[in-house]
C-alpha cells in the first residue's frame, strides 16, 4: 500500500441523530459524489479512503473517529 497515492486510512462515523448523511467523494480533476449513505441515531459506519474516495462529507450530528483524533459535528470550533 506504500506505493499508492492514497492512504487507505479508515474513519468511523457514529450518528448522534436520525438522518445523518455520509457522502463519499471522488478524487481526480473533478470532485464528484460517488456514494451516499444515511445513518440513524447510534448507527456506525466504517469508511476507507481509497483510490476512488478522496473525501467524505458528513451532514448532521455525528462523531468521527480517525487516527488523528475525534471530531464532533455538533461542536463549534
Amino acid at each position: 500500500m506504500a506505493d499508492t497515492p492514497y492512504s487507505g486510512d479508515y474513519v468511523v462515523i457514529r450518528a448522534l441523530e436520525n438522518g445523518v448523511q455520509v457522502n463519499g467523494m471522488t478524487r481526480g480533476p473533478q470532485t464528484r459524489f460517488h456514494h451516499a449513505e444515511k445513518l440513524d441515531k447510534s448507527e456506525v459506519m466504517i469508511a476507507q479512503f481509497t483510490e476512488h474516495t478522496s473525501a467524505i462529507k458528513i451532514r448532521g450530528k455525528a462523531v468521527i473517529y480517525t487516527r488523528y483524533g475525534v471530531v464532533r459535528t455538533d461542536e463549534d470550533a
